[in-house]
């Protein structure tokens, strides 16, 4: 069986026996189980996601803002990092809108969100302070003591800086050092991929622990939340980037998805924006007819910085499990979420299931049981899919705002003006 056949067994095998053992009448085995076999193995795997994230997040960051040319960071580069910025900004927004009006992680019984937190390991709520706080601790004294205590915010701010200041740094040992961080974003994705290769053992174990407390009455929750992940895709890729074509861009939307349906179909196909890519170039110069200088550049740093469709995934996906165990997130955490979420997908990897260790690190910061992610992995696959398609479709629609911006000549199918 390949990998994804493997992680459906695992979902399915896990799910139905947590329903079995949830309908049986002595639960005191299945409590043992669940306290004694089926956590443990759940937060092992996800410890071991954890373990991941710093060296991942700062590599990731370093080596996509360094990448950015230098002669051209204040134009092709500036432009494809403000349009990804903005993009995953509505992105998130969107997603989190959606999460307040519709609440699908409400309606569980005051009975099962009690026996929920009780046999998880919640964190304590950290203290987000006013605005200004938030702004001020964005920017770290110590970025190893920020690695250290949990603080990714301020982590992805200092990558961020550390990555425009070696883009700027020429030397023979500035380049042999971004090799090494190079190397090192290499040696986690290695590590990503057989971490994955546990996901179903680890994810069987979390969802058995899940439907084994909770039952039948999980899943109008879960499905309220991937209609509202789906929603949340529809509004941003036909919504927003619909716009941006047509006012920012000066194409027309319909021609531009009709000409782009071949990387769309692939993304959909791969859920990989890595994977995608070959197919994106080709169908940004042979069919949208961009200027190969500038497609190759943004979807190029788009496949791993511009992941708009992930961002707003994160985002859903962190309120919902706060939703589901009761967690109240004001307006400071919220925008915590954001902020991390956006960053996140500029450093997400464009490879499935690459957003997995940004999730378990935003609800770390915000005091959510991360054992909710098992739920969450249970629908991943479908999500998956369906965010690296919003994914490679801004890829595409960012190459023609920037191709337009640099005064490139475009076909003739875009519109004059």
């Amino acid at each position: 069986m390949n990998a994804h056949m493997r992680l459906g067994v695992g979902v399915a095998v896990g799910a139905g026996l947590g329903l079995l053992c949830n309908a049986l009448p002595d639960s005191s085995a299945v409590d043992a189980v669940v306290m004694y076999v089926a956590q443990p193995v759940g937060r092992i795997f996800l410890r071991l996601l954890f373990m991941l994230v710093v060296p991942l997040m700062f590599s990731a960051l370093v080596i996509g803002v360094s990448d950015l040319p230098t002669a051209r960071l204040g134009r092709i580069g500036g432009r494809t990092l403000a349009y990804t910025v903005v993009a995953s900004m509505v992105s998130v927004l969107i997603g989190l809108t959606l999460v307040n009006v519709v609440e699908p992680g409400a309606g569980l019984s005051a009975e099962l969100v009690e026996k929920l937190n009780a046999a998880a390991k919640s964190p304590e709520l950290p203290k987000t302070g006013s605005a200004v706080d938030l702004i001020v601790a964005m920017v770290p004294d110590n970025p190893v003591k920020a690695a250290s205590q949990g603080d990714m915010l301020a982590l992805m701010i200092f990558a961020l800086i550390f990555g425009v200041a070696l883009a700027h740094t020429r030397s023979d040992a500035a380049d042999k050092f971004k090799g090494m961080v190079q190397g090192l974003y290499d040696v986690s994705m290695t590590l990503i991929g057989g971490v994955l290769k546990l996901a179903p053992v680890g994810i069987g174990a979390l969802l058995f622990a899940l439907f084994a407390q909770l039952g039948i009455e999980i899943f109008v929750q879960l499905g309220a939340y991937v209609g509202v992940v789906l929603l949340g895709l529809c509004l941003h890729m036909f919504g927003f980037y619909s716009l941006t074509l047509r006012l920012a861009g000066g194409m027309s939307p319909l021609d531009f998805f009709k000409k782009s349906r071949l990387a769309m179909l692939t993304a959909f196909s791969t859920a990989s924006s890595s994977a995608t890519l070959p197919t994106a170039l080709t169908v940004a110069e042979t069919e949208l007819k961009l200027p190969s200088h500038v497609s190759r550049f943004v979807l190029t740093a788009g496949s791993t910085m511009n992941q708009n469709g992930t961002a707003l995934f994160e985002g859903v996906t962190v309120l919902f499990l706060a939703q589901l165990y009761g967690v109240p997130l004001d307006l400071a955490s919220q925008t915590t979420v954001m902020v991390v979420a956006v960053l996140g997908g500029i450093g997400t990897a464009g490879v499935p299931a690459g957003s997995l260790p940004v999730i378990a690190m935003i609800l770390g910061m915000v005091g959510v049981p991360v054992e909710g992610m098992g739920l969450i992995l249970g629908v991943d696959r479908l999500l998956d899919m369906c965010r690296t398609t919003v994914n490679v479709t801004g890829d595409l629609a960012a190459a023609v705002y920037v191709a337009r911006g640099e005064g490139e000549p475009l076909p003739a199918t875009v519109d004059p003006g």
